[in-house]
This record gives C-alpha cells, sequence and structure tokens, in this order.
C-alpha cells in the first residue's frame, strides 16, 4: 500500500493507521512479531523514519511492544469494562472470556479483619463486626493484571476463609454457596496511583507504575449490599468505558 503525500494527514500517521487496522483486523495477531521497519519501509513506500515514528506511536499507545535484539511484537487486546455497572455485573473472568483470554487468580491472603466505619456504613453492620478480607492477583493468560481486595461480611461468608480460591471466579463460587451474585453498583470511584514496592512485586511491574485504583460497592440482586472492592489495575492493560 503506497501512502497519499497529498493528503493533509501525516505520513507516520497514515502507516500508524493502517498498521492499527491490521493489529485490530487480526493481520498481526497478538503475541506475533509485526513485520521489521526495512520491510514496512518498502511496503508503505517511505522512510524508516517514518516507519519508526508510526511504530513507537502504537507502542505508546499500547499496540506493541519492542523487545530489544528480537523485534516488535503485538500486545493482546486490552481488557474492557464498563465503569458503571448496573443490571448485569461483568467479572474479571467474564470480562477476559469477552477479550477472547484466559482467566487466573492467584490468592495471596485470605483473613479476618475489622470492619472499619466506611465498610460498616455501607454493609449496614454494626460495630465491632468482622469481615472476611481476600486478596488476589487477577491474571489474563497468566499476566499480571489486577490486585484484587475484596470486602465480604464474615457472617453467612465464613466458607471463603477455607476456600479453594486460586484459578476461581470469586463471584461465581459467592453465587454457587449463598445464591446472590453482585448484580449492580452503587457507587465506583476511579483514581490513578503509583504502585509501592509491596502491590509493585505483586503485579511485576516496576516501582511507581500508574496504576487505575478502582473502588466499589456491589449490590445483590435484591438491592442488597454484597461487598466492596478495592482493585489495583495495571494501566495499559485496561481500558474502562461509560
Amino acid at each position: 500500500m503506497k501512502l497519499s503525500n497529498q493528503s493533509l494527514r501525516p505520513l507516520y500517521l497514515q502507516a500508524m493507521d493502517d498498521i492499527k487496522a491490521d493489529i485490530e483486523g487480526g493481520r498481526y495477531a497478538p503475541n506475533h512479531k509485526i513485520p521489521s521497519e526495512a520491510e514496512l519501509s518498502g511496503k508503505y513506500a517511505v522512510s524508516r523514519i517514518t516507519i519508526r515514528r508510526a511504530v513507537e506511536e502504537l507502542v505508546s499507545e499500547g499496540y506493541l511492544t519492542k523487545m530489544q535484539g528480537k523485534g516488535t511484537f503485538v500486545n493482546p487486546p486490552k481488557l474492557a469494562r464498563k465503569i458503571l455497572q448496573s443490571s448485569e455485573v461483568q467479572s474479571f473472568t467474564e470480562t477476559c472470556r469477552a477479550a477472547g483470554r484466559v482467566a487466573g487468580s492467584k490468592l495471596v491472603s485470605c483473613e479476618v479483619v475489622d470492619a472499619r466505619p466506611a465498610e460498616r456504613e455501607f454493609l449496614d453492620l454494626d460495630e465491632g463486626a468482622k469481615l472476611v478480607y481476600v486478596q488476589r492477583i487477577r491474571t489474563a493468560d497468566g499476566v499480571p493484571i489486577m490486585l484484587e481486595n475484596n470486602f465480604f461480611p464474615f457472617e453467612g461468608f465464613e466458607f471463603l476463609v477455607t476456600a479453594n480460591l486460586d484459578d476461581c471466579s470469586i463471584f461465581s463460587l459467592v453465587g454457587e454457596r449463598t445464591g446472590r451474585i453482585p448484580q449492580d453498583t452503587r457507587r465506583c470511584t476511579l483514581s490513578i496511583v503509583r504502585a509501592n514496592a509491596e502491590v509493585a512485586a505483586l503485579l511485576e511491574v516496576a516501582v511507581g507504575e500508574p496504576l487505575f485504583c478502582e473502588q466499589v460497592e456491589f449490590l445483590d440482586g435484591e438491592g442488597r449490599p454484597l461487598l466492596m472492592g478495592r482493585q489495583y489495575i495495571v494501566g495499559d492493560m485496561y481500558l474502562f468505558d461509560i
């Protein structure tokens, strides 16, 4: 394909658009290497400098990753999920399935903790109430995506303390054991934080890496408070929509 010198759109953006279309159309598959700069330069009849800029822009947008000495590879598609969910809450497992990726989970800890004021207020618990606090690493195709922190009332959810929480959907497990599943969200906030040393080690990112911090209050199908979640999500692997 020859790019147009008559277009008002710069050549590197034209090349970028076409490469992006080939990625989204499946010509360049996830985790596969794209043609070299020299090959793309010949294909589009432009300089390697033009191709290099197009590729660098696609790297910055998360479409591609450069691997020293190996070439440039297509990233798997970002996981996409709505910020506010009503009528039907999509679990991480379902989000992965929709993107054609395999969800996984690794338990970090599961413990009984004291409920703090905000948790007692939302979950309608008395002072001195306990929670089951579950922390897990969620993965897509084996790659860490999210550090999941979920807080359930202890009463009625005691089974989580001894349950096998590796490689499963906790929403599905809770639904099977209690008949209640997250069906709506009352409140959801989204902010950007930087990974501290502990979170960075768990998510296998650099200390200071920007992360989404999502705090959510989940309701069941009858509108009753079910759990609170605080998730730390690798920013360049996730896409939120409204």
